[in-house]
């Protein structure tokens, strides 16, 4: 299943300099053209871990994983029109695009994941990333909690503070 992610999962993954995480857990990740123009303002307003995520990212990379898309459809641009006007743009089109091609939209953000239960679009955030990466094997769990203390020191409003309390 196709996953779009909007900006705040990406740039705690970025933050503790772990973007390699997502690759490996999701292998592919789109995003639409207003998170890239969000990362590209960070970008402009200096938050330097965005430096380079270009070369994670196709068309720029030939190696890239994280793929730019935009609405498409008049159905997808109708449904971005009608969200909640407190979602940002980046927000608000990886919704859309998620609801109409049936993808699972990735986000932390609150209003966001309460829109996409509303229009049942399945939804996951950086802690549930984080669980899946060490039930996966691919990070410990002593890791996973490193990762998320590093997020939260850089920014990240988590309402946990170790993902071994998660955990069985």
């Amino acid at each position: 299943m196709n996953v779009i992610a909007n900006t705040t999962v990406l740039s705690n993954f970025a933050s503790a300099g772990r973007l390699e995480v997502l690759h490996q857990l999701l292998t592919e990740v789109f995003i639409s053209t207003d998170v890239y123009g969000e990362l590209q303002d960070g970008l402009a307003a200096g938050i330097d871990y965005y430096t380079g995520i270009e070369d994670h990212m196709t068309p720029f990379s030939p190696e890239g994983w994280l793929h730019l898309t935009s609405l498409q459809s008049d159905d997808e641009l109708r449904l971005f029109n009608r969200l909640p006007s407190g979602l940002h743009r980046g927000e608000a089109s990886c919704l859309a695009i998620a609801a109409s091609r049936g993808w699972v939209f990735v986000t932390d953000d609150f209003q966001a994941r309460k829109a996409a239960h509303t229009l049942g679009v399945p939804i996951s955030g950086t802690i549930g990333l984080l669980i899946q990466a060490v039930k996966q094997r691919l990070i410990s769990t002593i890791d996973a909690d490193s990762l998320l203390l590093q997020m939260i020191a850089n920014g990240y409003r988590s309402p946990h503070v170790t993902i071994s309390e998660l955990l069985p």
